[in-house]
């Protein structure tokens, strides 16, 4: 029996983050994967390799519709599929291969299998119970099933199998307006599939800020992808080599019926406790099927800990990270924290979406006098440039110290363009001081900077 200090379950974003900061700080760690590869959801059939496709098929995108502006003459690539995941794969296996690394420059011992916890300071693996100090759960998430719908994976499948579809087909409805539907219904699309976004609600990717949702449906929609809103999915009938979507119309009750080649199930995700045994721990959990947390993510059981998509908030990788890191600080005798208030998201199509802190329609609820600064990308030189001047950057400031509550961002490079407001809201910064820092000409950052002078006397180039 192998005795540690601390047994991570699941090496994900959070579990692999939270492994090294714990043998960084001198504690003996151990983590627990089942998974032929380490990275979890994220690295293996998640964000990772989403990405890679949705470069892929940006730069396809760009050839066919941009090249040609540019005085690049010639035939648009055809698109070796087999390839393009063959691609896929390598960026998988790049990455799975470099926390094997870190494993290794970390003194971390990877325990092959999947773990049950029969009581505080034990886990078992297949046949071998190991000890340890404390234990850390992150063990992530799973696709959400949907009441009427059977996944195959190959007809009816999750983001999962529609990473790895044996061909690219003609149709394909998305059963689900939100960050996974659209990001992998943006690939499809613009690789030549009919793609039909069904979403239960009247606006797409929930919670983002309402004025952003509606630019964003806008432009999708320019792009080619279809949407059905308000609509309940009822069931979907696999035929051979289709399948039927059924859905009800929620304003007046209408029943309708759509075909496609593959249907993608992309309703959202739930935590993965499975096995785990939690339910004879008696560990407390919350009316989600998540696990309840402290403010230290201490469980209801002394000596076990969650992180990640297994306990409340944003399922993002970011967030298990984080939490990772400040629960190692916490086994470590230290003091973690995490500010839930300034973790951002971000939405890899194009334009890429990306919004943190509050939102209006937030603000609102809340009752809090807040003021608008909002420039278009229209007005950004670099924007221009380079065929990116949809969208806008939007700024939140509270109406009497100016002090930056949210930003809402669609448009290029949004995902890293979040990040200065982010430092600036951890800094507790003013609008202000965003507009008076100098931004580099011409980059799409002077965006940001124009949105902030927004919230003052004006924008320059508005």
């Amino acid at each position: 029996m192998a005795s540690y200090d601390v047994i991570i379950i699941g090496a994900g974003p959070g579990g692999y983050v939270c492994a090294i900061r714990c043998a960084q700080l001198g504690l003996k760690t151990a983590v627990v994967e089942g998974r032929e590869t380490l990275g979890g959801t994220c690295l293996n059939v998640g964000c990772i390799p989403s990405k890679a496709l949705l470069h892929a098929s940006h730069q396809l995108h760009e050839a066919e519709h941009n090249f040609d502006k540019m005085g690049l003459k010639g035939k648009s690539p055809s698109v070796d599929w087999n390839q393009m995941l063959a691609y896929k794969d390598e960026v998988i296996g790049q990455n799975t291969k470099g926390i094997e690394f870190l494993f290794k420059k970390n003194k971390i011992d990877w325990i092959k299998g999947w773990a049950t916890i029969p009581g505080a300071g034990r886990v078992k693996v297949g046949d071998e119970t190991h000890e340890a100090r404390h234990i850390v759960i992150a063990s992530g998430s799973e696709p959400a099933d949907l009441p009427g719908v059977e996944v195959d994976e190959k007809i009816v499948v999750t983001s999962t199998g529609a990473l790895e579809l044996p061909k690219i087909p003609r149709t394909m409805v998305v059963i689900g307006g939100g960050v996974i539907g659209l990001e992998l219904g943006s690939v499809y699309a613009r690789l030549g599939t009919q793609v039909t976004v069904v979403e239960y609600l009247d606006a797409i990717t929930p919670g983002m800020d309402g004025e952003v949702q509606k630019s964003f449906q806008k432009i999708l929609k320019k792009q080619g992808l279809e949407f059905v809103m308000g609509a309940a999915v009822q069931s979907v009938e696999t035929l051979k080599t289709k399948a039927k979507v059924n859905y009800r119309l929620r304003k007046d009750d209408s029943d309708h019926q759509i075909d496609a080649d593959v249907v993608l199930v992309a309703t959202g995700r739930r935590p993965f406790i499975e096995g785990l045994g939690l339910d004879s721990l008696g560990l407390k959990m919350t009316e989600r099927g998540q696990i309840a947390v402290d403010r230290d993510w201490q469980t209801s059981i002394k000596g076990i800990h969650a992180i990640g998509d297994v306990t409340p908030g944003p399922m993002l990788a970011h967030k298990a990270e984080d939490e990772g890191m400040a629960v190692a600080e916490v086994l470590a005798g230290r003091h973690g924290h995490v500010n839930y208030g300034v973790i951002p998201g971000v939405i890899y199509t194009h334009p890429e979406v990306a919004s943190v802190g509050e939102t209006e329609e937030s603000l609102k609820d809340q009752g809090r006098a807040y003021k608008v600064g909002k420039f278009s990308f229209m007005g950004n030189g670099r924007a221009k440039a380079v065929f990116a001047g949809e969208g806008f950057v939007k700024i939140l400031a509270d109406e009497q110290t100016d002090r930056i509550l949210g930003c809402h961002i669609i448009g290029p490079a949004a995902g890293e363009l979040i990040h200065e407001v982010c430092v600036a809201m951890e800094f507790g910064a003013a609008a202000e001081d965003l507009a008076l820092t100098c931004h580099a000409h011409p980059t799409f950052s002077e965006a940001v900077r124009e949105a902030a002078l927004a919230c003052g006397d004006g924008a320059i180039h508005a």
